[in-house]
């Protein structure tokens, strides 16, 4: 989750940007290589879909998961976009509904598409996390390591207590890290020709297991979830998604060998 003001909307503006375009290029560069089918009209259509899961998923998965009881007493709390919030899980939940009706609009199977999409989309999980902390929020919990930064909108700021970077390692976990990890597993061997759907499935686990492990250095914006923070538990549920997306992928080929 993430609240911004008008400033913060300008920071996440141009994160949001830089994602999309960068999914934009990747999607071209498959397609060059003979990595993907899509063209460049077909590109701009399923970027369109992207585009729409993102942003619509990400506003409502905060309000749903992060302010459920005054959403249900305000509905209106989703358009007022000014007063910032997006979920990353929600987000999440935009893009595989995104990709399930591009998939039917088009005639295809959801599962190479997934496979696609999930390669294309750590970078703007990069930019997003560095969004954060350009605006200084989301910060870590209070730490006396070196690099400890001292964050102007938390409540102990004017005791001068340094709080981990807790954005900067998201940046590195969730974007980076599965970035490489996808790209590896997308170019370096054939799995996505193989076992569609299987590298979808992997990036999912993967990413809730960088969230989780990030969590643990991350100020909770939100009440506990039995012991765990919100980012946490929904994760949990993402990376049983990812195994189960796995063993469909798995079971999906095995049929179509034999």
């Amino acid at each position: 989750m993430a609240d911004w003001g008008p400033g913060g909307l300008r920071w996440y503006g141009i994160s949001y940007l830089a994602g999309f375009v960068g999914a934009y290029f990747l999607l071209k560069a498959y397609y060059k290589r003979e990595r993907s089918p899509y063209d460049g009209e077909q590109v701009m259509n399923l970027m369109t879909f992207l585009i729409l899961g993102v942003l619509l998923g990400g506003r409502m998965g905060y309000a749903l998961l992060y302010r459920g009881g005054e959403f249900l007493e305000d509905p209106l709390l989703l358009l007022r976009v000014w007063e910032g919030g997006m979920a990353s899980h929600g987000g999440f939940i935009g893009v595989c509904l995104a990709i399930l009706l591009y998939a039917r609009h088009s005639g295809q199977s959801p599962l190479p598409i997934g496979d696609l999409i999930v390669s294309v989309v750590p970078p703007g999980l990069f930019f997003g996390r560095v969004a954060n902390f350009i605006n200084g929020e989301l910060w870590g919990r209070p730490t006396e390591v070196s690099w400890g930064v001292l964050f102007p909108k938390a409540p102990d700021f004017l005791q001068e207590v340094a709080r981990h970077p807790s954005q900067l390692y998201a940046a590195t976990l969730e974007g980076l890290c599965t970035f490489v990890f996808v790209q590896w597993r997308f170019w370096k061997s054939d799995v996505a020709q193989r076992v569609p759907g299987r590298l979808c499935g992997e990036f999912l686990v993967a990413y809730a297991l960088a969230r989780i492990l990030n969590e643990f250095f991350r100020e909770p914006d939100a009440s506990l979830i039995l012991g765990m923070t919100r980012g946490q538990f929904y994760s949990l549920f993402l990376a049983l998604g990812g195994i189960s997306l796995i063993m469909i992928a798995e079971s999906r080929a095995r049929k179509a060998s034999e």
